[in-house]
């Protein structure tokens, strides 16, 4: 056994970083684990030659007094600024920030003093003597006193039954209701700046497009660089098939809006880009002997700030079970 610790996370987007400073501020040994190269989950950015692309969640909106004040500690310390307050000329006076230089730049910021471990897929969660011990998909075994899970509930679930995991059937049903849009995602670095109206976003309620945004004005990309997301429905339609030529459906879709010629794209295609319900619960144990929790944004609230709330919540719970010492 190695890499033994207080609490283990997997899952190193909004929420579980949220949890990890927490808790690694309450005097726990925390480590977290994310099969992705990236940090941030979805505050993701792209870099295509010299252009830069927010391809995840292209802004983040505040509603509460404790995530104003974190963003206002990361706007101090230059992870993140101003983007705009409306969208198609209309100024609603609600501030959307982006990250700095982009939207990972928040949780860079985040996990700088944490133990983060990258490109760590874990397949499997078993109990042992009180502890639990976490598989991951290089064959490594990490042993920790607690868990906290907060991938997408369905791979929440998947993992749990890869190992000896046991859900009481009721609490399965519940979490089993949570599902999740899908979005197909297109990158397009073009010859020439967009046709996409200040500041740099665009919403569409028709068409296989939901959103456009020029990284450009943006202020995250040297070079024209446009975002096209996908419709939930043509995503799901869509998911399966070649994409490339997706990609070519919807860049044909977005032609009015690009002004120019698409010198190069890329496609990202987000399995669950956004929960369609939410159980407000915060997080929810899965077992307490040992100590296993499941939050994420289809938890507490939607959105960035919701993933933060949940992953708060979670912190506050290991805290009640005895974990770390709360300041």
């Amino acid at each position: 056994m190695h890499n033994d610790c207080d609490i283990l996370i997997i899952g190193a987007g909004m929420t579980g970083l949220t949890a990890a400073a927490e808790l690694a501020d309450n005097g726990c040994r925390v480590v977290v684990l994310d099969k992705g190269r990236g940090l941030g989950g979805r505050l993701a950015t792209r870099r295509m030659g010299e252009a830069s692309f927010d391809h995840g969640a292209q802004f983040v909106t505040v509603r509460t007094p404790r995530f104003a004040r974190k963003m206002q500690a990361w706007s101090q310390a230059a992870a993140a600024r101003e983007w705009c307050r409306g969208f198609a000329g209309v100024n609603d006076g609600h501030v959307r920030w982006r990250g700095e230089p982009g939207m990972t730049g928040i949780p860079k910021l985040m996990a700088a003093s944490l133990d983060v471990r990258l490109e760590q897929q874990v397949v499997a969660l078993r109990t042992e003597a009180g502890w639990w011990k976490v598989e991951t998909k290089t064959g490594e075994i990490h042993r920790s006193r607690a868990v906290l899970q907060t991938a997408p509930v369905p791979q929440a679930l998947a993992m749990l039954d890869a190992g000896d995991g046991v859900i009481e059937a009721g609490l399965r049903a519940r979490l089993e209701t949570i599902a999740y849009e899908s979005c197909l995602v297109v990158m397009a670095l073009l010859d020439q700046p967009s046709r996409v109206p200040a500041p740099g976003g665009l919403q569409l309620t028709e068409g296989p497009i939901v959103w456009l945004a020029d990284n450009q004005q943006k202020g995250i990309s040297i070079q024209p660089a446009v975002t096209i997301h996908a419709s939930p429905e043509y995503s799901l339609t869509n998911w399966d098939r070649d994409r490339n030529e997706t990609a070519r459906e919807l860049l044909n879709a977005a032609a009015p809006w690009l002004g120019g010629e698409v010198k190069q794209f890329q496609v990202h295609g987000w399995r669950y880009s956004r929960p369609l319900t939410v159980d407000e619960c915060g997080c929810v144990p899965l077992s307490l002997d040992p100590p296993l929790l499941l939050a994420g944004d289809a938890f507490a609230a939607p959105r960035v700030e919701g993933a933060a709330l949940s992953g708060w919540a979670a912190a506050a719970e290991f805290a009640r079970l005895g974990f770390g010492t709360p300041q």
